[in-house]
């Protein structure tokens, strides 16, 4: 088994398909799809283009769907949520589906969704996402980060090291046997440094900052805590996941 990190899904290669991709989203598409499907929702349902989600929504009864929609960070006027977890609580979401359009994760799990095993991870559903990997051993594994319009973010490489780190734990093998690019070694470092202090780290980031600035300072201290849902949100069909298990 090897571990691939990419800080983005441009950075991902077009030639390949790995046998299992995973999609971090950490602030917040990722956190917001754990949370939905470990609080009862029948699945969720990604798009990057808001007109499409509009369209393929419209097939579902009211009562039936949910419709989350952000750009830059805050809620796209007439859907009704925008992209926090903590609005997705049990009552709302609970044998609903969520059709979501994000800045940046959703764009990640289109560009993976080839994959043999396609997976959402976030730092509160690590554990989860960890044991499928250490469980199923496949061959090949990209953890591929959904960045901020194309370019690096720490909160996805510290998810992306936490992950690799717990492989590494599980599977008593060294780093040098498990990594694919020396980004994964980079990504163990980030996650070493900071693992003791991950919403400190959210706090420095870029997008980060962005959301302290629309007053998120929960979500981050949601988004920061790690291992808390047992949950993995595994792609059903293209753009559809669902609970696995």
């Amino acid at each position: 088994m090897k571990l691939f990190v990419y800080h983005t899904p441009e950075q991902a290669p077009n030639s390949e398909v790995p046998e299992c991709a995973i999609a971090v989203d950490v602030l917040r598409a990722t956190s917001t799809i754990a949370t939905v499907l470990a609080a009862g929702g029948e699945a969720v349902q990604v798009f990057s283009d808001l007109d499409k989600l509009m369209q393929e929504s419209e097939n579902w009864q009211p009562e039936k769907r949910l419709r989350a929609g952000e750009r830059g960070g805050g809620k796209v006027p007439g859907f009704e949520l925008g992209n926090s977890p903590l609005d997705c609580t049990p009552e709302l979401v609970q044998g609903r589906r969520l059709f979501i359009s994000t800045t940046n994760g959703t764009r990640t799990l289109q560009r993976i969704q080839d994959a043999g095993a396609v997976i959402a991870a976030a730092l509160i559903n690590r554990a989860a996402v960890v044991k499928y990997v250490v469980d199923k051993e496949p061959l090949n594994v990209w953890i591929v980060g959904s960045g901020w319009e194309g370019s690096y973010s720490l909160e996805d490489t510290v998810c992306a090291g936490a992950i690799a780190h717990s492989v590494c734990q599980h599977t008593n093998l060294p780093i040098e046997k498990l990594a694919g690019n020396d980004e994964m070694i980079s990504a163990i470092s980030l996650y070493s440094q900071w693992e003791k202090n991950l919403l400190g780290l959210l706090h420095h980031a870029s997008h980060g900052q962005r959301l302290l600035r629309l007053d998120c300072h929960e979500d981050l201290k949601y988004c920061s805590q790690t291992d808390i849902l047992d949950v993995l949100p595994m792609q059903q069909e293209p753009g559809v996941l669902k609970k696995y298990g």
